[in-house]
């Protein structure tokens, strides 16, 4: 088969399909991205760039749609060169929602296109609206255009894939028969437990600790609730003079509203905090996959907050590590963690109770084993790689030589509905 991946982000979500459909050496993989960064056997990475970014000038509204054009024209250049070349895909593979794909089916007519959709935006319900409450009626005009895009690529598409039930459910009834329920898939041979574990990381030693808490995220936001978490914090440190707390990941944004000019908000909860106490507050930026792994095999809990959104990979990689998550308790998280059986909620929106909820586990550390053991054996039986790597790659074949789902992936939709 020739397969063409598109992602912004190398390798994105097809890491583990893409690693596996090129190891085959039947298979001609490419893959188009616009990160310079990272490779894999036998793909041929190919690095596009858009011609300029959206103007200014652009109503805000369209500002989002505009960029998404400028991606795909920059691809369409790119697969015409393909062609020229004589590269022709039995299947395209496409991450939604960016634009790479606005005009793949202008460049490959006849090739299949199989979507991966992660969101659906709507103004009220579920993100927009959930920190701040109602949004202004300009907002929620600005957020039903965000969808332009998005709404051309389900539309062009032959199939998609949607990785939750939640997530699945923001998008529109109309295209919903079209989305099969198939998340990534998690490594659970590499995210598994090693009891006695110690938290040892680049210069940082916390071997000998009594307590560890810890909270990991791509950019310390709102979105991923981290004010959140620094409030409970603030309160944790105060009441236990034994516990050290852990923070990973970078100070930025992906997903929220940009904090003011020149500003963070890692600064921000700073400030807001001054007596927090620094000496057991412990910043250690991102991290690598086996240190990361590392961090979550040695805490004793891991707080996972976000708003009602994609849900991240980590909390997956922190449960089927067998840790003790204490999770936000909307929608996004009650799909995977049943309260008491294998983790625990907190209100999103009150810090004293998830301090409370990461207090109560830190007591009964002994009693929360059971809760450990069932939330690894829940991601084995939902969200294998070992599963579900098998699954998509059955998919893609079946796309590949006939463009339409084999009927078990259809009956997996209506299964999983």
């Amino acid at each position: 088969m020739r397969i063409l991946f598109l992602h912004n982000h190398f390798p994105g979500h097809y890491q583990h399909v893409a690693t596996a459909l090129a190891a085959d050496p039947r298979n001609q993989v490419v893959f188009i991205t616009k990160d310079r960064n990272g490779s894999i056997a036998n793909v041929d990475k190919r690095v596009f760039a858009p011609a300029r970014s959206a103007d200014a000038p652009t109503h805000r509204y369209v500002r989002p749609f505009e960029d998404a054009v400028l991606h795909g024209q920059a691809v369409y250049r790119l697969c015409e060169k393909l062609k020229r070349e004589g590269f022709v895909p039995d299947l395209i593979c496409s991450h939604a929602g960016f634009g790479p794909s606005l005009f793949i089916k202008d460049a490959f007519p006849n090739t299949p296109l199989l979507g991966y959709f992660e969101w659906f935006y709507h103004a009220q319900g579920s993100d927009a609206d959930y920190l701040d409450g109602p949004v202004s009626a300009d907002d929620a005009c600005r957020i039903r255009s965000r969808n332009a895009a998005i709404l051309m690529e389900l539309a062009n598409c032959d199939w998609g894939l949607c990785p939750t039930v939640f997530q699945r459910g923001q998008f529109p009834q109309a295209f919903q028969n079209k989305l099969t329920l198939m998340h990534d898939g998690i490594d659970t041979g590499f995210f598994s437990p090693q009891p006695g574990a110690r938290m040892v990381l680049p210069g940082l030693d916390l071997s000998a600790a009594a307590e560890v808490v810890t909270y990991a995220t791509r950019g310390m936001e709102p979105y991923r609730g981290f004010p959140q978490f620094m409030r409970a914090a603030d309160i944790l440190l105060r009441q236990r003079p034994d516990l050290h707390i852990v923070v990973g990941g970078d100070d930025s944004v992906s997903y929220s509203r940009l904090p003011p000019p020149g500003r963070t908000y890692k600064q921000m909860m700073l400030e807001e905090l001054p007596d927090l106490n620094r000496s057991r507050l412990h910043f250690v930026g991102p991290l690598d996959y086996p240190v990361y792994r590392g961090m979550l095999r040695a805490t004793d809990v891991h707080a996972y907050l976000t708003v009602p959104f994609v849900l991240s990979w980590s909390i997956l990689e922190a449960l089927s590590t067998g840790c003790l998550v204490v999770g936000a308790d909307n929608p996004a998280v009650r799909e995977v963690i049943e309260p008491g059986v294998n983790g625990l909620l907190a209100d999103f929106f009150q810090p004293a109770d998830i301090a409370a909820k990461i207090a109560s586990a830190l007591d009964q550390r002994k009693a929360m084993e059971t809760i450990r053991a069932t939330a690894r054996r829940r991601v084995i039986e939902r969200y294998a790689l070992t599963d579900l790597l098998p699954r998509h790659l059955q998919l893609i074949r079946h796309l590949a030589g006939s463009a339409e789902p084999a009927e078990e992936h259809r009956l997996q939709l209506v299964a999983s509905a």
